[in-house]
């Protein structure tokens, strides 16, 4: 008790105990996520295909959440059960990859070609243009390096390609490290962003499909441009008419296209925006939980049973746990399952239970739009049956 008494008597003399100052929001948040994704669980680090699957299903809180950690989703499917089939073949990759070298051969010549013609046909042609060395040390310095060339290329005029640069952008207080495929700074000081994709262009047009998700990947891109625009002085403008370029028809000739990406920019900032809330997601959910693969499988299940999810048959070419959720889905009879239009035309009503009971005229408001459609529906399904049956059995004049 004596020494307890003393060493309280020399603390009184010395120098006050200063109290370490508060956590911030976002320093407690990012201990928060790596609890979720486990201590010693390196983060999966978000690429631009990953926050555009984000801007696609802003209603899930389970993608959400798990992006937000850094969960491996591919690892926790396959600790789950339901291993996902998610991703590109690696022919596809093969393929990919040897169409966009022959695009940008010969110091990106045809891709400068289809940027003066389909982006900035006013400005001179893009003859000599300067391709600048990115390489650097780590995501980092790759990210330091690509914003210097773009400062020296704005200053300097003329055409210049950035084969694969480096852009930073936060996310929920964290760095997302995202390479496009090339930027093209323009004559002026504008910069466009560059999406090459080996699906074909055929006459003109492509996969309406792969030309939205196309669109929303390089709207990611976009915003970290202009993160880093807006570093400089003066503000460089930064395209929202991105250039797409394919394969022309069946053959490996690059065609290219001007796609507006101002709707995906703006949809994808508000739910980058809306990522703070992943504090709020893991707040709700229980100490000690945790997304780790190595877990075991039930305790994995609860834990991502624990966070709702927004499944759509879109989310099987964008999420790795879309087996798992469909699964699920399919359990529960959520109308989600045949598709995001659908779930929309019928409002309050979340299971395919509750709209065939509304059909029937068991359950519903009959005032509700989407019951007293249903019901019309239903009453012609009758009618039309009870002719067909009719038909079968009237006699043959």
């Amino acid at each position: 008790m004596s020494e307890f008494h003393g060493s309280a008597s020399r603390s009184s003399t010395a120098e006050p105990h200063r109290t370490p100052p508060p956590a911030t929001r976002a320093k407690a948040l990012r201990q928060r996520l790596a609890e979720l994704r486990g201590p010693d669980v390196p983060p999966k680090a978000l690429d631009a295909r990953a926050l555009a699957a984000l801007a696609a299903n802003p209603g899930c809180a389970r993608r959400a959440i798990l992006d937000g950690a850094g969960v491996d989703k591919a690892r926790l499917a396959s600790a789950l059960g339901a291993p996902s089939g998610f991703g590109q073949s690696q022919f596809a990759l093969t393929r990919g990859n040897a169409f966009e070298a022959r695009v940008k051969a010969d110091g990106g010549a045809e891709l400068l070609r289809l940027a003066h013609a389909r982006l900035d046909p006013g400005a001179e042609a893009p003859e000599g243009a300067a391709v600048p060395d990115l390489t650097a040390h780590g995501p980092e310095g790759r990210t330091a390096r690509t914003a210097l060339a773009l400062r020296e290329a704005t200053r300097a005029g003329g055409w210049t390609l950035l084969d694969h640069p480096m852009l930073a952008l936060d996310v929920a207080g964290s760095l997302a490290f995202l390479e496009p495929d090339a930027v093209v700074v323009h004559p002026d000081g504008s910069w466009s962003v560059v999406e090459i994709k080996s699906f074909p262009m055929l006459d003109g047009s492509a996969d309406p499909a792969k030309v939205g998700a196309a669109a929303r990947q390089a709207a990611v891109y976009v915003l970290a441009l202009e993160e880093v625009a807006a570093r400089l002085d003066p503000v460089p403008r930064v395209h929202h008419r991105v250039l797409l370029v394919c394969p022309k028809d069946f053959s490996n000739l690059p065609a290219g296209c001007a796609v507006d990406v101002r709707k995906q920019r703006a949809v994808t900032a508000r739910q980058l925006a809306r990522l703070t809330r992943i504090e709020e997601i893991a707040g709700a959910l229980p100490e000690g939980m945790c997304f780790a693969p190595e877990r075991g499988a039930e305790e994995l299940t609860a834990a991502v049973e624990a966070v709702p999810a927004a499944y759509a048959p879109e989310c099987l070419s964008a999420c790795e746990l879309a087996f798992h959720c469909r699964e699920r889905s399919r359990e529960e009879g959520a109308v989600t399952r045949l598709g995001r239009p659908l779930r929309a035309e019928l409002g309050g009503l979340s299971t395919v239970e509750d709209v065939l009971a509304a059909a029937r005229g068991e359950s519903g408001d009959a005032a509700d739009p989407a019951v007293a459609a249903l019901r019309r529906a239903a009453a012609l399904r009758a009618e039309a049956l009870t002719d067909a049956a009719h038909r079968e059995v009237a006699p043959c004049p």
